[in-house]
């Protein structure tokens, strides 16, 4: 692991560098396969899925009786570990409702705001060396409490055309309304044009690869919204002597296995801590299937110490990391003065995992920095706000003078004309 010790404020935007491709390096191959899925619909979706997944498919859309037998090959405590999570994560995101805000900004001057569900969202999930079923909670479930009308959702197959029965169960479970084998950039652009099969959407979320990353920014170019630009996982811990270096670098580990260009990153005002927990990542990821994957990333990461906490703050605000374990004495300074995380989790008994999967908290966050700028998916992320105003007599004859005055003055006469004649109007009555 590469140990960096006090570097310098000046040094921060490198030692911090994330281990991501440029989007100019993406981009040409993404703009592409957007221009094939745009003209030839669901015949380029299915030779890319061979291309790419080595499926060859007949049709796109899974059937109900894939679904049926998707429940069967669950076992029963997966099912019920996946329905407590359903719930903690519905309490969390029923209880981000809101009500219409209603003013009376002047006498006769009635201004509110009210949310409207997105008709149309789709979901992208991945489904490589990983098949995250969890996704589908933190995004089918708040789609579903907001309204959403269709729910559309796209998977990469496996080689014999198949997605991972814990996706469908999951799927179905949260109300998913259809269900696509087709996954990476060619399912952004399936969702962003719609094809013969796959309906075009309002908003995309999901994360993904460094690909699909820049496939779903491309949407946005053809008027499709996305959730974010998420790409690959990261992990910042701050730790100090009262953490528990075991807790620690099985955290670190838990988001190295994600991908090969994941990245983990320790922060620290303790030396002995930061060979600790050195030592037990090298014991902890012998154990670990995906250790080849893990190794890779963990090759990238970063533990660096800093003589204080003031310092330790200030460079956590300057990475913004998606998720962000608190581990210190004084937690209370460091959950104050954070200023740019995706999800923060205090405490020596609260694993990053706990957030991923059940404790309710969404899991779809910034990344590469964008928490500075970006939350995480959230309720409202499947909804609109509209506001709505009605005037009375009364409120234009309080209101018109200043809209006159301030339309004349940027040359806009019509705008003033439309005050002008409702006020010459009541003159004379």
């Amino acid at each position: 692991m590469n140990k960096i010790y006090n570097p310098e404020r000046k040094d921060w935007k490198t030692v911090l560098e994330r281990p991501t491709q440029t989007v100019a390096a993406i981009e040409q191959t993404v703009e592409t396969i957007f221009g094939d899925v745009r003209e030839q619909g669901d015949s380029c979706l299915k030779n890319y899925t061979e291309r790419f997944d080595g499926a060859t498919l007949d049709t796109l859309t899974v059937t109900m009786g894939e679904i049926e037998e998707a429940r069967t090959k669950l076992s029963g405590a997966l099912k019920q570990a996946i329905q407590l999570a359903k719930k903690n994560i519905e309490t969390f995101h029923k209880a981000q409702r809101t009500g219409t805000i209603e003013v009376e900004t002047m006498n006769g001057v009635q201004c509110w705001q009210e949310k409207r569900p997105i008709q149309k969202v789709g979901l992208y999930i991945p489904g490589g060396t990983a098949p995250l079923f969890s996704t589908i909670l933190m995004l089918a479930i708040p789609a579903k409490i907001a309204g959403c009308q269709e729910v559309v959702l796209c998977s990469p197959p496996d080689r014999e055309g198949r997605i991972h029965p814990a996706i469908l169960y999951t799927a179905d479970l949260c109300g998913v309304t259809q269900i696509f084998k087709v996954g990476g950039i060619q399912a952004v652009a399936g969702m962003t044009f719609g094809t013969e099969s796959i309906p075009q959407v309002y908003k995309i979320f999901g994360p993904g690869n460094q690909y699909v990353t820049v496939a779903k920014q491309l949407a946005t170019k053809y008027g499709v919204a996305i959730d974010m630009p998420a790409g690959p996982s990261e992990l910042l811990v701050v730790a100090d002597d009262s953490a528990d270096a075991a807790f620690v670098a099985s955290d670190l580990l838990s988001q190295a296995e994600h991908g090969v260009d994941s990245q983990v990153i320790l922060v620290s005002t303790s030396k002995e801590l930061m060979d600790a927990v050195e030592k037990e990542v090298a014991q902890q990821i012998e154990a670990l299937p995906r250790k080849e994957i893990a190794q890779k990333a963990i090759d990238n990461s970063k533990l660096i110490f800093v003589e204080d906490d003031r310092t330790a703050i200030d460079l956590i605000n300057e990475y913004g990391p998606e998720h962000y374990i608190v581990c210190v004495k004084n937690e209370d300074f460091y959950v104050t003065n954070t200023i740019n995380a995706g999800s923060v989790f205090i405490g020596n008994y609260t694993p990053e995992s706990a957030g991923d999967y059940a404790s309710g908290t969404n899991h779809t966050l910034p990344t590469n920095g964008y928490a500075k700028q970006y939350s995480g998916v959230n309720l409202d992320s499947f909804m609109k706000s509209m506001t709505f105003q009605k005037i009375s007599r009364e409120g234009i004859q309080n209101i018109g003078n200043a809209i006159e005055l301030m339309a004349d003055a940027e040359g806009l006469q019509a705008h003033k004309n439309a005050v002008s004649l409702r006020l010459e109007s009541l003159k004379k009555q």
